[in-house]
């Protein structure tokens, strides 16, 4: 089937590509058109916060979420002034007539001055309720409401906007580093601009279409604000290298004397399969963030599958009739060294050499690529989800500054309050509440606890409790614990009183826990997954098992890196992090979900050549050298590709981004060289003929080829 659809790809390629560029051009002015709204705020069913922000929408009538509006004394100036609550006013003023703000409370109300003014009155704030979520207030109104603010600044008085509406995302000039630094690669790797512009152009397409089509999906599910940044990630990098697999074999082909259409057909029907292979398992291991169960890491799987699943789309579809373009052309301008590429004479090479070195040494080798691991992997011990809060936004960013002065003036707990709101059948339920905000007033890590506000109805109350510790701090996540467990028990035991424990960071220490607890169903299906696959693949019991050891021995090492640059810290000014924190709940399996995709694509390609030399030669230290020469350049080229892609992300100013893409590159990198290079081959050479053993109970089962047996004796990578 896939000759078919090459050869049709090819002697049609002005059709194909003609296809490819309307309907690319189609989607992408669709999607921004009719495009759905990506979420800022997620959903947590079943959860103690729910149930807050539930009560607080039924009986408190708050249609929407609140900001802050902060003001913040300069020169010694004291804002308890008449001039500066004057100023004050006015912006307050110039502030509530945007649309979509319901209202905004001053902070010198009688009711609010005591706890929105600071003591020595150098700061200030008021309450800015929306009559809407957060990430259904408009960009418009949120620009206008930051510009106000700009304009209110004085050489006595900062304004600043706090709250998640007012964050200002400014995409980076990550994917065009990105893409340049692939370019480099490619020239190198391949020695011509039109064999390197090809990886290139794919990707772009397959992202191209896959980025419109997620924000079209966006309607029916709910999408991550941060879901395209990831998906552009991920589906330039996968792209480049699918592409560049394919491309590699189409050359080789070339040389080994084929005609340019057979070299096409050829180079999908062998390449093409491990594409569509890798591909599948990357969208596979998506999917199963499914047992999460939480909507957004749902839409998040989706989005990113679309991608790469585009991304396949177009390796298969469009590169062929693009090298039917191309043709001999495809080498032209190429350097000596790129045009003498060859199926044969591998025995010599740097990286046979590198091989037989290895051999020689297994256990030394072995157990130092052991012992790196091992080592990258301590810090993953300490490993704390959670969710880093605007302390760790860029200063050029108004929540940040807000954020900032907040803390000045009222503590860092102020940025993350807990609102503990309770379900009451009457006013004598009040008496158990006032009970309760003082044993929440004598808790060590409480900074201060507003007094019991009854709702309008009657039906409940609420009591706003503000930690001592910043929303990311982890003596703010074990007090929520506390809380929950232990005081709020206590005080409430022998009555009606039904009390919970809310507010945005409660919400993200209930999206910690949840995370926590799928963490390892999801890892555990994971790997199993990958045990089958490959047991079906190579048709042996060992080679699958040091393959789920390996995996988990490279993602441990990677955890163990994003832990000690994020959250201890390390590195931090290099990375450019503000400062240390959790990490985010959802990138622990994200990662492991990319990274598991790519190793399985590292470990077919490297593996399946192993075994064809085997089932040539019968002598397993042979079959490593040779197939590790045949494969180890290309493997070192595609880790590069994705190594710059991912590495890319990490000089904008998100967290998120920055997380995942030095977590990506990271497992990239210990993947493609301590694992694949190193302990791959050491391990095989001590294994020998066992490598391949596979019990008679287990003949019955298929075998699934990556590429035709035919073809695979006389192709190379």
């Amino acid at each position: 089937m896939l000759v078919r659809l090459a050869a049709w790809c090819y002697e049609r390629r002005r059709l194909v590509l003609a296809t490819w560029i309307v309907v690319a051009i189609a989607f992408v002015v669709l999607g921004s058109t009719a495009g759905g709204t990506l979420v800022k705020s997620y959903d947590l069913p079943n959860t103690d916060s729910s149930a807050a922000f539930a009560v607080l929408k039924r009986d408190f009538a708050q249609p929407g979420d609140t900001g802050q509006v902060v003001f913040g004394a300069k020169g010694g100036t004291d804002l308890r002034n008449p001039d500066a609550q004057a100023a004050i006013a006015r912006t307050i003023g110039e502030l509530a007539k945007q649309p979509e703000v319901l209202a905004i409370s001053s902070p010198f109300d009688p009711r609010f001055s005591a706890r929105q003014i600071a003591p020595d009155g150098t700061v200030a704030y008021g309450e800015i309720q929306f009559d809407r979520k957060a990430n259904d207030v408009s960009k418009d109104v949120a620009q206008r409401m930051r510009d106000i603010a700009a304009g209110a600044n004085t050489s006595t008085m900062q304004v600043e906007l706090g709250g998640s509406m007012f964050g200002e995302f400014v995409q980076p000039a990550s994917e065009g580093i990105g893409v340049a630094a692939a370019m480099l690669i490619l020239l190198v790797a391949f020695g011509s601009v039109i064999a390197m512009g090809l990886p290139i152009m794919i990707a772009l397409f397959g992202i191209a279409v896959g980025l419109a089509v997620e924000v079209l999906v966006a309607h029916l599910i709910s999408i991550p604000d941060f879901a395209t940044q990831v998906t552009a990630m991920i589906g330039l990098g996968v792209g480049i290298d699918y592409a560049l697999f394919i491309v590699t074999r189409f050359r080789n082909g070339l040389h080994d004397g084929l005609d340019p259409k057979t070299a096409v057909t050829t180079a999908i029907n062998t390449a093409g399969r491990a594409v569509l292979f890798a591909g599948c398992t990357v969208v596979i291991s998506f999917m199963g963030l499914f047992v999460i169960g939480l909507g957004f890491i749902q839409g998040l799987a989706v989005g990113c599958s679309l991608a790469v699943l585009l991304v396949m789309a177009a390796t298969v579809t469009l590169l062929p009739a693009m090298l039917g373009f191309a043709g001999r052309a495809v080498d032209r301008l190429a350097l000596k060294s790129a045009k003498r590429s060859s199926s044969t004479a591998v025995e010599h090479s740097l990286w046979a050499r590198w091989s037989r070195t290895l051999q020689r040494h297994p256990w030394p080798v072995a157990v130092s690529g052991l012992v790196v691991l091992l080592v990258l992997a301590v810090p993953a011990l300490s490993l704390r989800l959670g969710s880093a809060d605007a302390g760790n936004a860029a200063t050029s960013q108004t929540v940040r500054r807000a954020y900032d002065l907040l803390a000045r003036g009222f503590g860092p707990g102020t940025n993350g309050p807990l609102l503990v709101t309770a379900e009451i059948t009457g006013p004598h339920d009040l008496d158990t509440l006032g009970r309760l905000a003082a044993r929440l007033h004598d808790e060590h890590d409480v900074a201060q606890v507003s007094p019991v506000i009854p709702s309008p109805n009657g039906k409940a109350a609420l009591v706003t409790v503000i930690p001592k510790g910043s929303p990311q701090d982890e003596s703010t996540i074990q007090l929520i614990h506390h809380l929950r467990a232990d005081v709020v028990p206590a005080a409430t035991a022998g009555t009606p009183v039904i009390v919970h424990v809310g507010g945005q960071t409660a919400a993200f220490a209930d999206l910690a826990d949840k995370m926590g607890a799928r963490l390892p169903v999801f890892l555990f299906a994971v790997l199993v997954l990958s045990f089958v696959l490959l047991l079906l693949v190579f048709r042996s019991v060992l080679v699958p098992l040091k393959a789920v050891v390996m995996n988990l021995l490279s993602i441990a090492a990677t955890y163990g890196v994003i832990v000690a640059v994020f959250q201890w810290g390390w590195l931090s000014s290099v990375v450019g992090i503000g400062k240390p924190g959790p990490i985010e709940s959802w990138a622990p399996m994200m990662l492991f979900a990319v990274v598991f995709g790519l190793s399985m694509d590292y470990e077919v390609f490297l593996l399946s050549r192993i075994r064809e030399e085997y089932d040539l030669t019968r002598e397993n230290a042979t079959a490593v050298a040779h197939g590790l020469a045949a494969t180890a350049r290309l493997i070192t080229a595609a880790a590069a590709i994705m190594i710059c892609v991912f590495g890319a992300f990490v000089i904008g100013d998100d967290r998120v981004l920055k997380l995942i893409g030095l977590g990506l590159a990271s497992a990239v990198f210990i993947d493609a060289t301590v694992v694949r290079l190193v302990l791959v081959p050491a391990t095989m050479e001590l294994l020998g003929d066992r490598n391949w053993w596979l019990p008679k109970r287990l003949h019955f089962l298929p075998r699934l080829h990556v590429e035709p047996e035919a073809v695979a004796a006389t192709s190379s990578d």
